[in-house]
């Protein structure tokens, strides 16, 4: 039950060097991927609103993307879908209702404060969420992904982005209230301020280059040495350090004032990227390595793992689609969440849970009760700003 219990252990043992590199790896996966948010951060006042978002989210998340196609490259089916389920359920199941709680413990005295109210023009990133999930659910029908589905996901990234791309940018904040290094970079002139931003991008790409692939032999050296499934241990520690940045920027944004939507938007848009441009990515990756294109076939262990991360995944579009996540949808994503983390044998439980939970959702919705505001923002921001 309480696998995680038995990881300290392993560092005081000599059995496996493998496992000591994790020492270094670990923590550099997380610098690396601070350096790289550090400038998204400082790069996203130049641009619109939505697409700094979507930029920003792309690159917090590029250590996610190297883990990835390194298992891709590696013919590695079964690690590579841990790490993809993990990080989609861990954005979803922690990242929002974290989002939500930091953003209630600093605002709760304010009216509304149990409520975060989410900007009509974010309704694009509500509504492509929701059609990410919908091509997830198709993977698991088909229990396969292939070229064409890639092309597919990456076409739906690629019309997301365009709309963003069509929205207005807002004033950028004050300096006072940004972030320490990105405040810095922002202060800069110009020129330096270029250089920076491109130098810290190149040291953290090529950075996680070389550490990836140490990366994921450091935790495979632990999971054998604790006794610990390489699925499980990949499926959470993985995504937990590579997304720590992304976590780190929601919540800094949740604690002020009007950032809760902000918050709450970085790491949907986050999630938008694991479910269209990353599995997209894979499919090429692992053509290329066996030698020519071939679907990447899915086993019934793995469909079931897809299969509770297309529920949890569902259920949280619905709690989004009156553009509102409060504290009972935040609490309640996250109690779930935990169930599965450290019951780890509930997990078939825990997806009747999220299918049950999403057809009373389905319910409110149908008896009106609860509102369809997606819809008709969505269509009201795109007659204003994108009018293809």
């Amino acid at each position: 039950m309480h696998w995680f219990s038995s990881i300290i252990p392993v560092f005081m043992s000599n059995e496996n060097v493998g496992a000591l590199h994790a020492l270094w790896t670990f923590p550099a996966i997380v610098v690396l991927a601070l350096i790289i948010a550090w400038s998204a951060e400082s790069a996203q006042y130049f641009i619109s609103q939505g697409l700094a978002l979507a930029l920003l989210a792309w690159f917090q998340t590029a250590p996610e993307f190297m883990v990835e196609a390194d298992l891709a490259w590696h013919k590695e089916v079964h690690l590579m879908l841990a790490n993809l389920t993990g990080s989609l359920r861990l954005l979803t199941g922690v990242g929002l209702p974290l989002v939500f709680f930091v953003s209630y413990f600093y605002n709760r005295k304010r009216k509304n404060g149990s409520t975060i109210h989410i900007e009509k023009a974010h309704s694009i990133e509500v509504v492509f969420f929701g059609i990410g999930v919908l091509y997830l659910f198709i993977v698991y029908l088909k229990g396969s992904l292939s070229i064409v589905d890639g092309v597919v996901m990456l076409l739906i990234y690629l019309v997301y982005l365009f709309f963003l791309t069509k929205l207005p940018s807002k004033e950028r904040e004050e300096q006072s209230q940004m972030e320490y290094i990105p405040a810095k970079i922002i202060g800069m002139k110009s020129v330096y301020r270029t250089s920076t931003i491109i130098l810290l991008f190149i040291i953290g790409g090529v950075g996680l280059v070389f550490a990836v692939d140490p990366f994921i032999g450091s935790m495979k050296s632990i999971a054998l040495t604790a006794g610990i499934s390489e699925f499980i241990f990949i499926q959470w520690v993985s995504p937990f350090l590579s997304e720590f940045p992304e976590k780190l920027s929601a919540f800094y944004w949740a604690k002020k004032k009007e950032g809760a939507t902000m918050g709450l938007m970085n790491i949907t848009s986050s999630t938008i990227n694991q479910l269209t441009l990353l599995p997209a990515l894979l499919p090429f990756v692992y053509s290329y390595a066996v030698g020519g294109a071939t679907a990447i076939h899915f086993d019934a262990y793995q469909r079931s793992e897809l299969l509770l991360t297309f529920a949890q995944c569902s259920t949280t579009m619905l709690l989004l689609i009156d553009m509102k996540f409060n504290l009972y949808e935040a609490g309640g994503m996250f109690i779930v969440w935990c169930i599965q983390f450290f019951v780890p044998s509930t997990r078939e439980m825990v997806t009747y849970m999220f299918f049950g939970w999403t057809f009373v959702e389905v319910t409110l919705i149908l008896l009106r009760v609860k509102g369809m505001d997606m819809a008709g923002n969505f269509v009201s921001t795109y007659k204003k700003y994108i009018k293809i």
